[in-house]
């Protein structure tokens, strides 16, 4: 569905237009107007009246329709398409949930296309409708403030996924709960949340680095100004932060699981040596009372008097002989 329709002219929202080929025509004729259309999930017979009035490409429509892509920069005769993938934490889940959020831009249009319910583009409208100097560098104003909305909020989700890992370290190094049977799982939840991200984040910085003018080539990418390349650069360098500190939380999540699982297996060789020192003091006296149990009639032993006493006492004094060499090594 057609979220918002607007016309901007000379950096001011004017009258929604009653029909887009008119308004696309009169935009094209003054210079220093354009249209911005934003859509959320449209349908294929919603989006056919865009199509036909902005020429845009087929391809292009067939990906903004079915959505799932990576963030890229594509660019056709009449437009340039772009996908970004918002991404929003819920730091009580640990749940990291992309959205997709592509835009067509022409010499006089904006169109935009809202997957999922994460990053809403009122705010920014509204965000840029205060700032008209912004909006009157036209289409390309329109795209630079929706990848640096985009990439601000992915230092957020950075910084608040770097704040849960803290938490979670403290946990796996904690005497209480380090050997929980569920950390394993939540250090592999995270690790998947932390790649989820990734995939979000990674892709969008060679669509950058074409936009601020760092590509192999060089070239001016078609419909943006190219007085714009220090801003897109600027938003570029903010995605390279973003990138490095995932690069790191991705490092470090595998180094906890790591250390996760040593501690685990250190601990089993401790229970297995405390089992095998208390193995170790119970087989002494079950040794010397087998031997006294075997009924033999030949057994001088047997007819002491202070046999029994001296049994008990030899039997103790090895207990505590045992005891306190095993404590002594740290095996009790």
């Amino acid at each position: 569905m057609i979220v918002d329709c607007a016309i901007y002219r000379d950096g001011r929202r004017t009258e929604r237009p009653e029909d887009l080929s008119d308004a696309l025509q009169e935009a094209r004729a003054s210079g220093d107007t354009f249209l911005w259309i934003g859509l959320y999930e449209p349908t294929e017979g919603e989006f056919d009246l865009v199509t036909k009035e902005f020429g845009l490409h087929p391809l292009a429509v067939e990906d903004a329709l079915k959505a799932h892509q990576r963030p890229k920069l594509d660019v056709y005769e009449d437009s340039l398409f772009m996908v970004f993938k918002p991404v929003s934490y819920e730091p009580h889940s640990d749940t990291v949930t992309t959205g997709e959020l592509m835009i067509f831009l022409g010499d006089s249009f904006v169109v935009t296309v809202r997957h999922g319910k994460d990053m809403p583009l009122a705010s920014v409208r509204q965000h840029l409708e205060e700032q008209p100097e912004m909006l009157r560098h036209g289409p390309t104003g329109v795209l630079y403030s929706i990848a640096d909305s985009v990439v601000d909020h992915y230092l957020v989700v950075a910084t608040e996924l770097g704040t849960d890992l803290e938490e979670l370290e403290a946990e796996v190094f904690s005497p209480s709960s380090g050997g929980s049977r569920h950390t394993a799982s939540r250090i592999y939840t995270f690790k998947r949340q932390v790649l989820e991200f990734r995939r979000a984040t990674v892709p969008l910085a060679q669509p950058l680095a074409r936009l601020a003018g760092q590509g192999v080539s060089g070239a001016v990418v078609p419909f943006v100004q190219e007085k714009s390349r220090p801003f897109f650069r600027d938003v570029s360098d903010h995605l390279a932060r973003v990138n490095e500190s995932v690069e790191a939380l991705d490092r470090l999540v595998s180094d906890v699981l790591s250390a996760h699982l040593a501690q685990m297996s250190v601990r089993q060789n401790d229970d297995m040596r405390k089992i095998s020192a208390w193995a170790a003091m119970a087989a002494v006296p079950t040794m010397i009372a087998g031997i006294y149990g075997m009924n033999f009639q030949h057994m001088p032993e047997l007819h002491w008097v202070v046999s029994y006493p001296a049994v008990i006492l030899g039997m103790a004094a090895l207990e505590v002989l045992l005891y306190r060499l095993f404590k002594r090594r740290g095996w009790l």
